[in-house]
């Protein structure tokens, strides 16, 4: 009898070093799921491009990781909102509140407070700026919004008629597009184009 005692107190302490591993492998699949799920909540998510109207900056099906701790949003970031009836949108900031967003210039350029905008870093190369022409004070606290692809694009232009006229909420924004990570292929930084930043456009802002 006393043999099977020491077997089955050894067995005993070979399986309490077993049990302790697992439990410390469940405390740390637990404890990254809650990390994955409090990051995708309150800093950064994954967003799906689901169509066209993005291209050539993103392609349908690329992947983007949005950083809702982006700020104030400001004319050339790509924004995850939530958008017209259709859930989520992605779109470029071409308008800030107290701007004053027209198309076109008498070279077909859309102007932002007077100031023609080359959107040739990142508009469609096959495409134009607006395909319509409109004049648009943007109102305090909302933002005007286009796609890159204007001819595959319902955007502010195609909103006129609902709340905001074709603007939306900046209280609506997810956050910033600030990278593509899949495909590999086309992975890159997503930066705010130049163009944007000039002096006169702030100056001559309302």
């Amino acid at each position: 009898m006393e043999p099977d005692s020491k077997s089955a107190e050894s067995e005993s302490k070979k399986a309490e070093p077993r049990k302790g591993r697992l439990r410390e492998t469940v405390a740390l699949i637990v404890s990254g799921v809650v990390v994955a799920l409090l990051l995708q909540a309150f800093v950064v998510q994954p967003f799906k491009i689901p169509s066209e109207s993005m291209e050539n900056t993103l392609r349908e099906g690329d992947r983007v990781v949005v950083n809702k701790l982006h700020g104030e949003t400001e004319r050339g970031d790509v924004v995850v909102f939530k958008g017209w009836p259709g859930g989520d949108t992605i779109k470029r900031v071409i308008a800030v509140g107290g701007d004053t967003v027209k198309c076109c210039d008498a070279q077909n350029r859309i102007t932002v407070n007077g100031v023609p905008i080359d959107e040739k870093a990142y508009l469609h190369p096959d495409d134009f700026a607006a395909g319509g022409k409109f004049e648009k004070v943007v109102p305090k606290g909302r933002l005007w919004v286009m796609g890159d692809h204007r001819s595959a694009s319902a955007d502010s232009r195609d909103h006129e008629e609902q709340e905001g006229e074709g603007t939306i909420s900046e209280d609506d924004v997810i956050g910033r597009a600030f990278a593509i990570f899949w495909p590999f292929s086309h992975a890159t930084v997503l930066s705010t184009p130049e163009i944007f930043a000039k002096p006169e456009i702030f100056a001559t802002a309302k």
